[in-house]
């Protein structure tokens, strides 16, 4: 299977190395990783113009962005959202079994 690896910079500087698996009918997975890069700068600029936003309120919209863009697929509504259940999960799975680097503190 191939991957897309991806270096992922927190605003408060962990760093995560993922290797995300990609679906077998990727077509550019720079492409894909592109969007990506675009889709989180995105939301960065608007957090830090709106900082009391909260985690859970990001993990929402975004999970609403998902939906809808699965809806503008013309297909098979169950077919697509099988797909983006399963792109999804796949993600989920590589960005919680990637190492978290966090930066040292302190004057130890």
């Amino acid at each position: 299977m191939k991957t897309l690896p991806y270096r992922i910079e927190t605003g408060t500087g962990d760093t995560f190395d993922v290797e995300f698996p990609l679906h077998e009918e990727t077509g550019e997975p720079v492409r894909v990783g592109q969007l990506v890069s675009q889709l989180l700068a995105t939301i960065d600029r608007d957090l830090a113009l709106f900082s009391d936003t909260s985690n859970g309120d990001v993990l929402q919209a975004v999970a609403m962005v998902l939906a809808t863009r699965a809806g503008m697929v013309h297909a098979n509504n169950d077919t697509t959202a099988r797909l983006a259940t399963q792109l999804l999960s796949t993600a989920l799975t590589a960005v919680s079994e990637a190492p978290r680097k966090v930066p040292q503190t302190g004057n130890a």
